[in-house]
């Protein structure tokens, strides 16, 4: 189990990063939709994260589409 961790902690950071911002309220959305936001780091109207860009932070993305956008992607 400890190999397991070990692991887990050796590897690298692709160094890709995504900012996305709140463009939309959740307000009247279904409930996943709002834990997706929750999950990004944003609650609040025009806030901004930069979250690195990995295909399950993509797929969040995805989902909530049309309550955030991309802002910034850097390689």
């Amino acid at each position: 189990m400890a190999a397991e961790q070990a692991s887990k902690k050796a590897r690298p950071k692709s160094g890709k990063t995504v900012t996305v911002e709140q463009i939309a309220s959740p307000h009247r959305r279904p409930a996943d939709q709002q834990q997706t936001l929750i999950g990004l780091g944003l609650n609040k109207m025009r806030r901004r994260r930069t979250l690195e860009d990995t295909p399950a932070v993509r797929g969040m993305i995805h989902k909530i589409r049309h309550l955030v956008r991309v802002v910034d992607d850097k390689a």
